[in-house]
């Protein structure tokens, strides 16, 4: 290490911590090793963004004050005291008993400081959970392992409207993940569609799960919510600035719980109505898409970029799959049997299991072409194309099942 490393990794270390640390920053620059000493340390909350955020981070740097102040008001005093009158130096032991107003003080104060600090503390939970008055609302699904996103209907907007609705799946290449390639600046906190909410309006969420136990999760914000199968739990924000805002999923949630990631865009609220009216345009385009017939090549080609998204995590680029975790697709009874299977499968997953189902999350056309992919790669060569219109036709018969069903007399 060059002489003036350190400090310049001291110096790097200041901008995440308070200027009243900078010894602290030296020593721990100069005491790593050279490959550690060059990261940047990141020691202190990320900068607030929300009203929630900054109380938050007011109240965790006032509480952090005064267990300073009781730090070195009993703990030095008590070091002192056991250096100065201790046995080795002949100190003997005073004897005495009761202090009447002695214990009314170290009880007094105590109860005092523990009031000064609940007071601001139950003001900002209270304020985390006042959901009201909200200028409009977004359902938060956690799957394992992506977030669903749809934005409910705001006043003024007509129900019959169909919502904006879409995933949010892990962006980072795989080549990244295996080490394949050098790491990117936000690895394993990119996406391929992030939340997109407008600046200066209060931002309801209401979150829900459908497997397991997730947590959305964004530091900046100052929100952090659970999200359990059956049940809505809600939280809120109100983004101040422009940028991009990335978290992860805080609660383990199975194997790929490291690779769920959250990134919101905040942007104005004219550039988000714009943005709003090109998603039910790009959902409506999505739909007159999936009317047409595609050559093999053209579904294939679409297929890869589905499965890179959506499958190859279990699976596998090369569809090996993991033995003993996850089945191999490449020479499969279900990638090389029946198309009614394979789609069956797709659209309704395998309970019991970890493959999910698909029917909800991805179109017709993107179905098709997974399939597609799927049945003509590695060792599988089916030849035959999977069609949209075979996607659409298996979902009017799981719709017309669940009628006849619904109309069935009871007992029948």
């Amino acid at each position: 290490m060059k002489k003036n490393d350190g400090w310049r990794q001291a110096t790097a270390c200041r901008r995440g911590i308070p200027r009243t640390m900078p010894l602290l920053c030296a020593f721990l620059a100069g005491a790593l090793p050279p490959g550690l000493a060059r990261a940047e340390f990141a020691l202190n909350l990320q900068a607030p963004a929300t009203v929630i955020a900054r109380q938050i981070v007011d109240l965790h740097t006032t509480i952090l004050w005064i267990c300073g102040v009781i730090l070195v008001v009993v703990f030095l005093p008590l070091v002192y005291a056991l250096i100065r009158f201790r046995r080795s130096r002949g100190a003997q032991a005073s004897q005495f008993h009761d202090n009447t107003p002695l214990e009314i003080v170290w009880t007094i104060i105590p109860a005092v400081i523990l009031v000064a600090m609940a007071w601001p503390a139950t003001e900002t939970v209270l304020a985390m959970k006042d959901t009201s008055a909200s200028d409009m609302t977004i359902k938060v699904t956690g799957h394992q392992w992506k977030w669903e996103y749809e934005y409910l209907a705001r006043d003024g907007t007509p129900e019959s409207d169909e919502p904006v609705r879409f995933f949010s799946n892990l962006a980072t290449p795989r080549e990244q993940i295996e080490n394949q390639a050098a790491k990117g600046e936000h690895y394993l906190l990119e996406v391929d569609n992030p939340l997109v909410v407008p600046t200066g309006k209060k931002i309801r969420l209401v979150l829900t799960a459908a497997d397991v136990i997730h947590s959305w999760w964004v530091p900046a914000f100052g929100v952090k919510q659970d999200a359990f199968p059956g049940f809505i739990r809600d939280t809120w924000f109100k983004v101040d600035e422009p940028g991009v805002y990335r978290g992860q999923c805080a609660e383990l949630c199975g194997v790929n719980h490291g690779y769920m990631p959250v990134v919101v865009k905040a942007v104005p609220p004219a550039e988000f109505d714009a943005w709003l009216a090109s998603q039910k345009q790009l959902h409506a385009a999505a739909r007159a898409a999936a009317t047409r017939t595609y050559a093999l090549a053209d579904l294939k080609a679409q297929g890869e970029k589905v499965y890179a998204t959506n499958c190859a995590a279990c699976h596998q680029p090369t569809g090996k799959g993991i033995p003993g975790a996850f089945p191999a697709l490449d020479g499969s009874k279900v990638a090389t049997g029946p198309v009614e299977g394979h789609l069956d499968v797709v659209l309704h997953g395998r309970p019991g299991t970890a493959m999910q189902a698909f029917g909800k999350q991805l179109s017709d056309l993107e179905i098709a072409a997974v399939l597609t992919y799927e049945r003509n790669s590695w060792s599988n060569r089916a030849g035959a194309a999977v069609q949209p219109a075979d996607v659409a036709a298996a979902r009017a018969k799981d719709a017309a099942g669940g009628a006849g069903m619904a109309q069935a007399p009871a007992g029948k």
